[in-house]
């Protein structure tokens, strides 16, 4: 009788393991409902006005849910343009308690972002900087969970060499615009990407092209 109670116990024990993690990542995402209302506002604000390289709104939520459903905490972001995907992350980030470091060349493009993260209330969670990526993401130490790639394109496959090493095993590689008709050099980051044995990859046609790698294992 023992020896099955201790067994039934076991069972009840491994059940709960099972169960408890999705809940535990729910339960630790911080609520900020102040904040929340002021980055919709901003957002509804500007609503039709991300025209300089930014993403589309579906692309942008499309990276809010990823992270949150992944708990990313250290982010990446290699092309700010003037802001709009660095909002959808940095809010997310803001209830899972990461930040993100997001990079561009353009000083006006750079300036305009920092005003724009201000304004939504979420510079706190973001180190933008004005910098050459090319240069910039090899230095960079990391590591990174979640990291958007929307950049020079012709430069994809650069920057995922440069960072692979520095993202964590279970973290996220996005990149933007993606298409199966290979455009723009794109074709031959897409194969690469996809010939990657410890990474999972999937296109996520919704928006412009959001191509979705899970890293799955070191090699």
């Amino acid at each position: 009788m023992k020896t099955r109670k201790i067994i039934d116990l076991i069972f009840c024990l491994l059940i709960t393991a099972a169960i408890i993690p999705g809940q535990v990542k729910a339960q630790t995402l911080k609520e900020n409902p102040a904040l929340d209302e002021k980055v919709r506002k901003f957002l509804s604000d500007h609503s039709g006005q991300w025209h300089d390289m930014n993403v589309p709104n579906a692309d942008a939520q499309s990276l809010y849910d990823l992270i949150i459903k992944g708990n990313y905490k250290n982010a990446l972001e290699i092309g700010t343009s003037t802001g709009h995907s660095g909002i959808y992350i940095a809010w997310a980030l803001s209830k899972t308690g990461g930040k993100l470091i997001t990079i561009d060349i353009d000083e006006e493009r750079h300036k305009t972002a920092l005003e724009n993260f201000k304004k939504a209330g979420l510079s706190e969670y973001i180190d933008a900087r004005l910098a050459n990526a090319h240069q910039l993401v090899k230095e960079l130490k990391g590591p990174f969970d979640f990291v958007f790639s929307d950049a020079d394109k012709d430069w994809y496959k650069n920057y995922f060499i440069d960072v692979d090493p520095k993202l964590k095993v279970g973290g996220c590689y996005a990149t933007h615009n993606i298409s199966e008709r290979r455009r723009m050099g794109e074709g031959d980051y897409l194969q690469y990407v996809r010939s990657l044995k410890n990474y999972e990859t999937t296109l996520n046609t919704d928006g412009a092209g959001l191509l979705i790698s899970y890293k799955r294992a070191e090699k």
